[in-house]
């Protein structure tokens, strides 16, 4: 009849409709979200008031603990804080910590999860995190403590979470849940229409890696693979183009804001410095950042702190353990010559007087906020309080519970020293290169109380 001759176009709009709803159920609360508003996984894992509890179920456990070593994806049932998820992908991850872990006969692995790997779904928005496993960290803090005084400093620093992981019913430790630096992430901290994202890391630690160390070289595309195959996200020409014109630029010294988000990075490296991480940028291996760009401008982001606060023996000096060096370690030039002259993000940056002078008044704000203000210690009481009880039961942590205290008291004198030696370095009290200390070490603050393996050495797995 007449009266119905829209009943087609009817029944496909209410189509269409049902296919949208089915669409934003399926990603969840990242398309029902504003983009200016926080993301729902922000207030829900990443919490972090409290230890939250992750159930992982699979059938075949022990099979996907065998195969660790092929780092590939194993759907699983994931249940966080009561509310189950299903077809996650999970795998292990870690580089030395995985094959030194399986040395020792060990099982407590790291983590990624990625909740997109084999379905659109999301946690509430978040697509990928990890799990960390403390590994040669007997104090659980390193990362949380240096992402913390990152965030304090207004640094964007992935979320984390203190998590208690069950498997199939069975208790398997405390872990560190962090943000992983991908879509989610950079959704939240650059908006929408965000820009690239890498993860610069050398194939071979004997070879040149000038990429990764962000020299420029030329501008073939093939120069900065470890770069570009290091890409979250697709990219184009035009994104590498973009990358070796800021890199070019870096090279020249000039006009540096026109390619670095200079005040954003001199705040990086005021928290990198000061928590003395050996295995980063500023170390002979130059790896462990990310490196975001956008329109042209380039910024360094934080990952990786098991082996800060003067863990990573690589390079040390004779003793290696020398904490009183190490809590006295120069923020003037944080690294030998033959490396800084490589760094080019940092040494040519403080070729700029303006530039060295705020990176100064960085340290000083670090300083006076964080530790003088006794915010540090609050933080050390509130975190220890709240995790000591799960480190007490851990069935698979690396160190005794004994252990983990010695950790936990190590780590805050370090810091406590680190800061009065930094205080007197800006104030001209204490050499601030390393020329000035070896001439002159009178003043140094005094760390022969703290042995730096206590927060956490290889020898801890052998026990």
């Amino acid at each position: 009849m007449l009266k119905h001759r829209y009943i087609d176009r009817i029944c496909i709009t209410v189509m269409v409709l049902a296919l949208i709803a089915a669409v934003l159920l399926m990603n969840g609360e990242a398309l029902l979200t504003p983009a200016a508003a926080a993301p729902g996984y922000e207030t829900r894992l990443f919490d972090r008031s409290t230890v939250h509890t992750i159930d992982i179920i699979m059938e075949d456990w022990t099979g996907f603990l065998d195969g660790a070593e092929k780092e590939e994806y194993s759907p699983c049932t994931m249940i966080i804080d009561g509310e189950a998820f299903y077809h996650v992908g999970i795998r292990v991850k870690g580089n030395n910590s995985r094959r030194l872990t399986e040395r020792y006969g060990l099982y407590r692995f790291s983590l990624k999860v990625e909740f997109d790997h084999y379905t659109y779904g999301s946690y509430y928005g978040l697509d990928k995190f990890s799990l960390d496993s403390s590994f040669q960290d007997n104090s659980y803090m390193k990362t949380w403590i240096s992402f913390d005084m990152m965030e304090h400093m207004g640094v964007p620093v992935p979320l984390r979470s203190y998590v208690w992981v069950r498997v199939n019913g069975e208790d398997w430790g405390l872990f560190l849940a962090i943000e992983e630096p991908e879509e989610a992430f950079a959704r939240r901290n650059f908006g929408m229409d965000h820009g690239q994202l890498y993860k610069p890391d050398y194939k071979s630690l004997n070879a040149e890696n000038a990429d990764v160390a962000l020299r420029y070289t030329d501008d073939e595309f093939d120069s900065y693979e470890n770069i570009f195959d290091n890409a979250k996200f697709d990219i184009t020409d035009a994104d590498k183009t973009r990358v070796i014109e800021a890199l070019k630029v870096l090279d020249s010294g000039e006009n540096l804001e026109t390619a670095i988000h200079v005040d954003e990075v001199l705040r990086y490296f005021t928290v990198q410095v000061f928590v003395v991480n050996m295995d980063s940028y500023l170390g002979r291996t130059g790896h462990n950042y990310f490196l975001y760009e956008e329109d042209g401008i380039l910024s360094i982001l934080p990952w990786d702190y098991n082996l800060a606060f003067a863990t990573y023996s690589l390079g040390m000096p004779d003793p290696i353990n020398d904490s009183t060096f190490y809590v006295n370690y120069p923020i003037n030039t944080p690294a030998a010559g033959e490396i800084m002259m490589k760094r080019p993000l940092y040494h040519n940056l403080m070729k700029v007087d303006e530039y060295f002078e705020q990176y100064h008044v960085y340290f000083d704000q670090l300083i006076s906020e964080y530790f003088e203000s006794g915010y540090f210690e609050r933080f050390i009481d509130v975190t220890r309080d709240m995790i000591s009880p799960y480190v007490r039961k851990d069935p698979t942590a690396f160190c005794s519970y004994e252990d983990y205290l010695l950790a936990a008291d190590t780590i805050t004198n370090f810091c406590l020293l680190r800061a009065k030696s930094v205080r007197g370095q800006l104030n001209g009290t204490i050499p601030s290169t390393i020329k000035g200390q070896l001439e002159d070490k009178s003043s140094f603050i005094d760390a022969s109380s703290v042995w730096l393996p206590d927060m956490g050495e290889i020898a801890d797995l052998k026990d």
